[in-house]
């Protein structure tokens, strides 16, 4: 697994960095405030959150006079979309096997 990827696990791992995500995925681009709002913590704490998101290339940021919106990057996720997809085959696979050797064992 790249480095890419296990930046972008790593960020996402945290819950109240996953609800930041999927705020700005859901809701488009916010300032700190408005995210601050949301998360219920406080604004230096929401602001390591992003500076960990931004490093992964999941959010990115706008300056609009003197505040700094926030948007997601969602092809950021494309390493996470790509692991899920060969696990998702791996696993169907095995289960196509465990399948076949139930209907053996019951002949």
């Amino acid at each position: 697994m790249s480095h890419q990827h296990d930046t972008v696990f790593r960020s996402l791992s945290d819950p109240t960095r996953r609800a930041i995500f999927e705020h700005l995925c859901l809701d488009g681009a916010q300032n700190v405030l408005a995210l601050t709002e949301h998360a219920g913590i406080s604004q230096p704490a929401v602001s390591k959150h992003l500076a960990v998101l931004k490093q992964a290339g999941l959010v990115s940021g706008r300056q609009e006079g003197r505040q700094t919106r926030y948007v997601a990057n969602v092809e950021a996720l494309a390493p996470l979309v790509d692991w899920t997809r060969t696990m998702s085959r791996f696993w169907d696979a095995k289960l196509d096997d465990l399948d076949d050797l139930l209907k053996r064992m019951d002949q």
